[in-house]
This record gives structure tokens, C-alpha cells and sequence, in this order.
């Protein structure tokens, strides 16, 4: 009996398990066959690990051969596994010592000629096999760079399965035909996900760039709304500029998710926050995630950490808006299907714009405005209440009148406002050490109204007395009057803090 065994990491989500692949050739009529939940795409893998190792030289058994990959309860999907799958029938044939795969993770994808191609989520299964103690890991040349940004693991990498073998003590016949080394897939780019312009450069629209800033500071949600051309778009995608920058845990939390979407080689490793703004005729699939067999992450998923931000938002359907409702709560989103649950982060935050009508001019006197009255209603009535009350400020952006207002070497730098914004998180981070919260979003009701002056809270419960706030709305409103005291240098909110922060609040109320 001959059993080769070897190492590999599976993912389900961003949640990582290792799995022991073991390789068994026994007599009987040739057949290849993998068991342990594969997917389709990793039952294919026989043909081209049988074709890989060919291709190395090796001469493939004419007998059984059996490839188990435990825990069989675990599903297991994708083409990452090629590579283990040929190191364990290698090691089962006696072309490599038996000792040679000890506590080594092999990854990689290989082709019919032998080539070994790269891998998506490479990142969070190394961080999993450091947590787990392994020692060595050999991955494809095309994920070397992704692979020296975990320290603390020897890696090896290899470009054709003979490469492995040599490695591993064996000795191979092969030839690489192009020199040239893949790189993973990565998504195409979207237009705001290019270069992060400078709040400077916005002309006018102080009070919003102010009301961006307090959301920054607080990690609050914002909607603006106005009418077309009045800078929405713009000043939404310059908002990452003055955010707080992501810390080292926060960085691997978003290079993971890269890393298993594609996108990690583009981004590489960055403080900056991620900004994803999906098109309004987006699907629900592709916000929350989707997929069949293990659902793939989607736009809130890769606005972890960042912003999602959400153009023209009441032209979004319905349903994909009612989607957002828990994860704004909950910081994660669950996906169910068949073979299991997936749980993905999605703590980010939500920047929606919207005009005032279909037509976008029932602003002012709405003069301008050609929209029949239901039509208005029926336009902004498509942002739930129940979405709205989860909103923190609403804020309206209105027509610059002149080009000299503010913009250009007038106007605030994304850097000065960064730096109000940092010390302002600072502020918050030091009064809620005790309480593991790390902005004024995360503070609890109780806590807040707890330490709030009583002159302060008696406005916030006139405006929920009079209706003008619900009881979210108020607990939202107090959230805001701490973050704009921090802003001012003050140790607590007072009235006027907390008269800003009901304006904020409810304004389109």
C-alpha cells in the first residue's frame, strides 16, 4: 500500500481550514477519482494533475489511484488544491520522500502543460496557516509578491510542477515554455476607484464638506441631495481623502478581501480606506454576494473598512436597498446556500446621493421642476423609512452660484480636514478605551445619554416629543452631537452641539 500525504488550505468566505490531502495507489483497473465534497471545479482537477505530471516527467500509474481531502464534511471549491492534489500522488509513487511535504502548505493551480498558475485569497490562508503553525508554504511565482507580505512563514514558490518536484528532492524532466509569469486575475477597475482627488478642488458646497467631515470623524452615514451638477459625485469620491487611514489590523482585514476577489495585486497593501460605488442597476446578488455553491463577496464586502457609495440611490430597487438594512447594523452579512453559510465583514460606510425629483430640479422655488407632484413622492419614497432612519445626516447640496466660491487655493485641503478628523477619532478612542469602541457610531444609548448634560438631552427629547426624530433618530442625533464636540475640542456635547446635530439629523425629516 502507497499513500502519499500533503497539505493545503480551503477557504468558505474568509474563513480558512486546512486540509489534509492524502493520495493512495492501490491495484486495479486505472482510474483517478478525488473525494471529500470537491466541487466541479475541483473534480476537473484530475485531468490536469494527471496531465501536469505527465508533463514533468513522471509516469503516471497505470492502477487506482484514490485522492481524499479531509474533513470530508467540509465543502471544498476552486482549483488552489491542484497543486497538492500532484504533490501527494508524487509523494504516493515514491518520486519525492515521504518526509519532504512535513508541515508544508502547498497552493496552486496547474495547467495541462505543467505550469503552475496563481491563486485568489492567498492572504488569509496565510494568515491562517501562521495562527496555525505551519512552518513552510510553496506557492505559484505569480502570487510571490502577495506572499512576502506575511512574515514569520518560509515560502518557496515554483513555475511548473517539475519545479516541485526538484524541490521536494525529486528529479524531473520538463521545459518551460514561456518565461513569462501569470499574475492573478484582478477586476476591472471602476472609474471611482482611481486616483483620490483633493477636497480642494471643490468648488463650493462648504457646509456639505463640513457635514462630510463630521461623518468622517464619527464613521456616520451620510445622504446628500440636490440637484444635478451640484458636486455630489465628486465630493463623494474625494471622502476616503479625509478619513481616518486604516490601521495595520484593519489593512490585512481589506488586502484579505482583495485577495480573495482578485484585486489584491492592483491595491497591494494601503492605509487608504476602500471605495466602492456600485451602479444603480446593480443586482442584489452583486451587493450583498452571490454565487452558486459558496457565495462570492459583493460591493459591501469590498467596501469594508471604507465606503459604499451609492449614486442616483433611489433608482436602486427596492429590494436591493432593503438588503442593506442589516449589515448597517450588524457589521457582516450571511449568505446562505446550499452547501452552507457564509459570513463576510461588511462594516463600512454608507454615502448615498440623491436629487430632489426625477427631473432634479425641485430645489428652491422649483421653478425649473417639469415633475408632477405623486411623481416626486414616488421618487424619493423608494428610500425606505426604515433606511432613512439609519442614515445619521442628511445634508442638502445646493447649486454653487459662482465659481470663486471657496475651490482651488480658497478651499480646505483633504489633508487639513484629515488631520480634525484624526484627532477628533483620537478623542473618541481615548473616552471609550473601557468600552472597545473606537468611534461616536459604535456608543450605545444607554452610555450617551448616561454622560450627556441634561440641557442637552431635554432638546433631543422635545424633537422626539414633537416627532421630528424617532427614538433611533435620537440615539443617532446624540452620536452626532459627541462627534461634533470632539471637532470643537470639547469634552462633552452641549446645546448648541446638540441643536447641530438634531439639524443634521433631521433635516429632511
Amino acid at each position: 500500500m502507497a499513500i502519499g500525504s500533503a497539505l493545503s488550505v480551503g477557504l468558505i468566505g474568509l474563513k480558512a481550514f486546512i486540509i489534509q490531502i492524502q493520495a493512495f495507489i492501490s491495484p486495479g483497473l486505472p482510474y483517478f477519482s478525488i473525494i471529500g465534497l470537491p466541487d466541479t471545479s475541483l473534480s476537473e482537477a484530475r485531468e490536469r494533475v494527471k496531465s501536469a505530471c505527465q508533463a514533468s516527467g513522471f509516469s503516471w500509474p497505470q492502477t487506482r489511484v484514490t485522492v481524499n481531502m479531509s474533513p470530508a464534511s467540509m465543502p471544498k471549491r476552486g482549483a488552489s488544491h491542484d497543486l497538492a492534489i500532484a504533490a501527494s500522488v508524487l509523494c504516493a509513487a515514491g518520486v519525492v520522500p515521504n518526509d519532504a511535504l512535513e508541515d508544508t502548505v502547498v497552493l496552486g493551480e496547474v495547467n495541462l502543460d505543467g505550469t503552475v498558475l496563481p491563486i485568489n485569497g492567498l492572504l488569509p490562508i496565510m494568515l491562517h496557516a501562521v495562527d496555525r503553525g505551519v512552518r513552510r508554504i510553496i506557492v505559484p511565482a505569480g502570487n510571490e509578491e502577495e506572499a512576502e507580505l506575511v512574515p514569520g512563514l518560509g515560502v518557496s514558490t515554483v513555475r511548473h510542477v517539475g519545479e516541485l518536484i526538484e524541490l521536494l528532492g525529486g528529479q524531473a524532466k520538463y521545459r518551460i515554455a514561456d518565461e513569462r509569469q501569470p499574475t492573478a486575475d484582478t477586476a476591472e477597475e471602476t472609474p471611482l476607484t482611481g486616483g483620490i482627488g483633493d477636497m480642494g478642488e471643490v468648488i463650493g458646497q462648504e457646509q456639505t464638506k463640513w457635514a462630510m467631515q463630521v461623518a468622517a470623524a464619527g464613521r456616520h452615514h451620510l445622504l446628500m441631495t440636490g440637484p444635478p451638477g451640484s458636486g455630489k459625485t465628486m465630493l463623494a469620491s474625494r471622502m476616503p481623502s479625509i478619513m481616518c487611514p486604516l490601521t495595520a489590523q484593519e489593512q490585512l482585514e481589506v488586502a484579505s478581501v482583495r485577495s480573495l476577489c482578485g484585486t489584491l495585486p492592483h491595491y497591494g497593501i494601503t492605509d487608504m480606506p476602500p471605495f466602492e460605488a456600485p451602479h444603480h442597476t446593480a443586482s442584489t446578488a452583486s451587493l450583498v454576494g452571490g454565487g452558486s455553491g459558496i457565495a462570492m463577496p459583493g460591493s459591501i464586502t469590498r467596501a469594508h473598512r471604507g465606503i459604499l457609495f451609492m449614486d442616483e440611490a433611489p433608482e436602486f430597487s427596492a429590494r436591493a436597498l432593503q438588503t442593506l438594512r442589516e449589515p448597517l447594523e450588524s457589521g457582516y452579512v450571511a449568505l446562505s446556500r446550499t452547501k452552507g453559510t457564509t459570513y463576510y465583514p461588511a462594516s463600512f460606510q454608507l454615502v448615498m446621493a440623491a436629487n430632489p425629483c426625477p427631473c432634479g430640479y425641485a430645489y428652491g422655488t422649483g421653478e425649473r421642476c417639469v415633475c408632477r407632484e405623486r411623481d416626486r413622492v414616488r421618487y424619493f419614497a423608494r428610500l425606505s423609512g426604515p433606511i432613512l432612519d439609519r442614515i445619521d445626516i442628511q445634508v442638502e447640496a445646493l447649486p454653487v452660484s459662482h465659481i470663486t466660491d471657496g475651490g482651488g487655493e480658497h478651499g480646505r485641503s483633504s489633508r487639513e480636514m484629515q488631520m480634525e478628523v484624526m484627532q477628533a477619532r483620537q478623542t473618541a478612542q481615548e473616552r471609550f478605551r473601557g468600552q472597545g469602541w473606537s468611534c461616536n457610531a459604535q456608543a450605545s444609548g444607554p452610555w450617551m445619554r448616561a454622560n450627556t448634560s441634561a440641557k442637552a438631552l431635554d432638546l433631543a427629547d422635545k424633537a422626539l416629543t414633537s416627532g421630528r426624530l424617532s427614538l433611533r433618530g435620537v440615539d443617532r442625533a446624540l452620536r452626532l452631537a459627541w462627534t461634533l464636540a470632539d471637532l470643537a475640542g470639547r469634552t462633552s456635547p452641549g446645546t448648541d452641539e446638540m441643536l447641530q446635530g438634531i439639524a443634521l439629523r433631521a433635516r429632511m425629516s
